[in-house]
This record gives C-alpha cells, sequence and structure tokens, in this order.
C-alpha cells in the first residue's frame, strides 16, 4: 500500500509500530517513498522511534500512546488536514494588505 500511495504521489499517514515497520520495507525498496509518508504519532514502543528516526520522520504528535487501532492517526490526521488548509489557503502579508511594522502596532504609532 506504501509504494502504491508513492507511486501515485499520495500521502499516506503512518501509524504505530506495524506501519512503520512495513514504511521500513518501502523505503528499502523505493528510498522515495519517504517523501509520500506522515507520521501520525510518536509510540512509546522503542523499536517506533528508532524506526521514525532512520526514516527521518517527524511525528505530528506525541501523547505517550501505546493502543492502536489507528488511534493515533485519527488524532492527528485533523491536524495535518488542518496544516495542509493553511499551507494552501492562507494569504499572504500582501495578499491580506497587512501594513508594514512601523505603520501599525509599532511603538511610535502608540501614544501614552
Amino acid at each position: 500500500m506504501i509504494l502504491g500511495t508513492a507511486k501515485s504521489r499520495t500521502l499516506v499517514v503512518l501509524d504505530g509500530f506495524i506501519s512503520t515497520s512495513a514504511a521500513l520495507l518501502a523505503a528499502a525498496i523505493a528510498p522515495t517513498s519517504t517523501e509520500y509518508m506522515l507520521a501520525s504519532h510518536k509510540s512509546v514502543e522503542p523499536g517506533h522511534i528508532l524506526a521514525l528516526e532512520h526514516l527521518g520522520l517527524k511525528p505530528a504528535i506525541d501523547l505517550d500512546m501505546r493502543l492502536g487501532e489507528a488511534s493515533g492517526a485519527a488524532l492527528s490526521t485533523p491536524i495535518i488536514e488542518s496544516a495542509v488548509r493553511l499551507h494552501n489557503e492562507m494569504a499572504t502579508f500582501e495578499e491580506a494588505e497587512v501594513s508594514g511594522r512601523e505603520e501599525a502596532g509599532s511603538p511610535e504609532s502608540v501614544s501614552s
């Protein structure tokens, strides 16, 4: 599945030790597949922590989870989706017509 998502240039959210172990195999077969991997959370499993480090992935959340059942992915997916929307939809300072610091909010513009 991980190799298929990378081939279709789609992100995959890894959840926990088992899926991250599969990600290690995918990365060994196709090293560029790591570009399409996101780590949902950092498990307390020592092997999971080592695997994430090897893959160069930083988890979205770290809540000392160990439950399984994709609970890390369920919690982190809204965070990941929000980050993508912010990146893609947030206006730049220029687009939002935000003035320079000296014009609004600087100490010089505030009277005592």
